[in-house]
């Protein structure tokens, strides 16, 4: 794992700074393992783990002023430079404005700004510390530093609304420890915390005029072309070409053997329009996209392309057979990764700790194998679906801005999905209802369906969407937490209805934004759990220039049936690829929920195990019996929400490693030196009187 960290100290803590960098704490000096000294006292800030050279810079303007990036980013120095200049007066945005993903920190004199990104895939966490702020981009090394608890409260809501922004709040797993939302940036005076939005948000009051179809396509073109071209023009820094000599392998084997991907360019060309677009935008772009030559696949400059073939999930042969036809391209090497029973989810529940955690730690044995097989730099096409597509809610914002006609095509597409006539009346009541309806109402909803246990199961295309048509709803696995977790977190959601007011957010881009967070979340989690040594995984999906153009695309044009594979059809065209196979862009659900229902059913038995005295009754969300009841009942094929059970596994599976953890991500730290206890001690609950 790899993050920076850094600390913001009041003029009286000043004089606790140790030398070097190092933090005074009561009388010992700490700093972070492995770490590298990027600017020093009194404000020190360190970059932690294997990053490469090529991404981490720092450019000075004087001993006051400088600004370091972490991450891959297109702007040059003499542009970082100048961007230093403009932050000095306080302006914010235009540090999140060039191609790449990365995290800039920029130190004025005092004052220290950290900018998230627009998605949520690069976070910034803070926490008070020695009467300053410490800050970092990863919440457990924060949690180590101030010895920090669980915060039950958070995992709760975490199983109770993940897609509620609300029931989140700005917590994290540890008690104290804070997330900065997507869209700001922490800003530290002296020690002293403020966070700020840079992003403009879409507000009921004032409706922007729609944005023109194909300026809007294009503008999505450009900056996803700029976002490939900026990671191709990165200088790629893979150490240990030849990791040494084994009897009877080649360099490639090697590598392979000692968990280390092929040098170069590589992508995903099935999963997906979105996986196979980069691919296909990699391979075509000038550069040298591909494998060095003599190394791996033999495949001089041609880019990998890696197919991952479940062959313990049928239904997928369309698709593979696409991916075949994509292969075809003379610059892409195509590798075929074939999947079996231990590669299905579940199968494998041993895996390193992450940050925080996420339903992906389930399959990240399963991407693990793919990625195996993939170049040391390598291509995902993750948030596409998240950017491009229409949350269903986003009817409800045509209805505000008097568009009716724009809903005829998706209401018409819902009924043919269904074959009822009723269809169109029960979709344009639902978004008519909540157009009409203000957030405090729609978070007083929620609260009170947790508190009165009401969980309806949405069936086919039609249920989920309306039932997607509300300004909250509740996770798949709240209905088998416990009536005390469901009450805290009524009361809590109740709470953050009364502070809101009436609000003025648009509910499907407040929707929208709230998905593309979660996913963006989970997709780190993911990064952390099937980590491949000396590789990097890119999501240019998630760059915020690309989240930008996908936000201007007219929510007419992107509620339309097949609209992101339109979309992403055009940009090829763009780029001069033309010659897709038929049936390119096909949605591909079907095989990841048969792959879920496989695994659960294959894995059943461990899973009664993990359950048999679980960490997660402890702490009083669950019961063990019930949640067994479940895995028996899915396995045997019942129609339950698997993303449900998924979320309470591998919440599970987080903590059972989080309490299995020795050591600190720091020297120096007192004696307690791990950021939990070493067990989960049953709690009394916030309603509870006298707790």
């Amino acid at each position: 794992m790899r993050w920076l960290v850094g600390w913001s100290s009041t003029a009286a803590g000043a004089a606790g700074i140790g030398t070097a960098g190092a933090v005074g704490y009561d009388g010992e000096t700490v700093h972070p393992v492995g770490s590298q000294l990027l600017w020093g006292d009194p404000d020190p800030l360190w970059a932690v783990g294997d990053w490469r050279p090529d991404e981490v810079r720092v450019v000075h303007a004087d001993a006051q002023h400088r600004i370091a990036v972490l991450g891959i980013c297109g702007a040059t120095d003499e542009e970082l430079r100048r961007g230093l200049f403009t932050a000095r007066g306080g302006a914010v945005r235009h540090l999140t404005t060039w191609p790449g993903s990365y995290t800039a920190v920029v130190q004025a004199g005092r004052r220290i700004t950290v900018c998230g990104d627009l998605a949520g895939a690069r976070p910034v966490f803070h926490t008070p510390w020695a009467g300053g702020t410490a800050y970092a981009t990863a919440a457990l090394p924060l949690a180590d530093l101030v010895e920090a608890n669980l915060d039950f409260t958070h995992l709760a809501a975490l199983l109770a609304a993940p897609d509620v922004p609300a029931a989140l709040r700005d917590t994290t797993p540890y008690d104290g420890v804070r997330r900065i939302p997507p869209g700001h940036a922490l800003v530290l005076r002296a020690g002293a915390r403020e966070v700020a939005g840079y992003e403009p948000v879409a507000s009921l009051a004032v409706a922007a005029p729609p944005a023109d179809p194909d300026r809007a396509v294009d503008a999505v073109r450009d900056t996803l072309v700029e976002a490939v071209r900026t990671r191709l023009a990165a200088p790629r820094h893979v150490p240990d070409l030849d990791p040494g000599p084994v009897p009877g392998m080649g360099p490639a084997e090697r590598r392979a053997a000692r968990g280390m991907p092929v040098p170069g360019i590589g992508a995903d060309l099935s999963g997906g329009p979105a996986s196979g677009t980069l691919a296909l935008l990699a391979a075509g772009l000038p550069g040298r996209p591909g494998t060095l030559l003599g190394h791996g696949t033999g495949a001089g400059e041609r880019l990998l392309a890696v197919t991952f073939n479940d062959l313990a999930v049928t239904g997928r042969e369309a698709e593979l057979e696409r991916a075949g036809a994509l292969a075809a391209n003379p610059r892409l090497h195509h590798v075929v990764v074939t999947g079996a029973e231990e590669t299905l989810p579940y199968a494998d529940l041993d895996g390193p700790l992450t940050d925080e955690p996420g339903p992906s730690l389930v399959v990240a044995a399963r991407h693990r194998a793919r990625l195996a097989a993939g170049s040391a730099d390598h291509f995902t096409g993750h948030g596409a679906r998240q950017v491009l597509d229409a949350h269903p809610a986003r009817l409800a914002d045509l209805l505000v801005d008097r568009r009716r006609r724009h809903l005829v095509r998706p209401v018409a597409a819902l009924a043919r999905a269904d074959g009822s006539v009723l269809v169109p009346a029960r979709v344009y009541g639902a978004a008519r209802r909540l157009a009409r309806t203000p957030y405090r109402a729609g978070l007083e909803v929620l609260a009170e369906r947790l508190m009165r246990r009401r969980f309806d199961e949405p069936r086919g295309a039609v249920g989920a969407s309306l039932a997607a048509l509300a300004w909250a709803r509740p996770g798949p696995a709240a209905r088998w937490l416990t009536g005390e977790a469901l009450a805290e977190v009524s009361v809590l959601l109740q709470a953050e209805a009364d502070r809101s007011g009436t609000g003025a957010q648009r509910p499907g881009d407040y929707r929208a934004r709230a998905a593309l967070a979660r996913h963006a979340a989970d997709l780190r989690v993911l990064e952390q759990a099937a980590e491949i040594r000396s590789q990097r995984l890119h999501a240019p999906f998630l760059d915020n220039q690309v989240v930008r153009a996908c936000r201007d695309l007219p929510e007419a044009l992107r509620v339309q049936p097949g609209a992101r594979a339109a979309i992403l059809r055009t940009v090829l065209e763009g780029a001069g690829v033309t010659d897709l196979p038929p049936g390119w862009g096909a949605p591909s659900h079907a095989s990841t929920t048969a792959a879920a229902r496989a695994g659960l059913r294959a894995a059943a038995d461990p899973l009664l195990d993990l359950f048999a005295t679980p960490l997660l009754a402890d702490a009083g969300l669950v019961e063990a019996r019930v949640v067994r009841k479940a895995v028996r009942s899915a396995a045997a094929g019942e129609p339950l929400p698997l993303d449900g059970l998924a979320d309470l596994i591998s919440l599970e599976l987080w903590l059972r490693r989080l309490l299995a953890r020795r050591g600190t991500c720091w020297t120096g730290t007192p004696t307690r030196s791990r950021a939990v206890p070493s067990g989960i001690q049953p709690r009394r609950s916030a309603l509870t009187p006298g707790a």
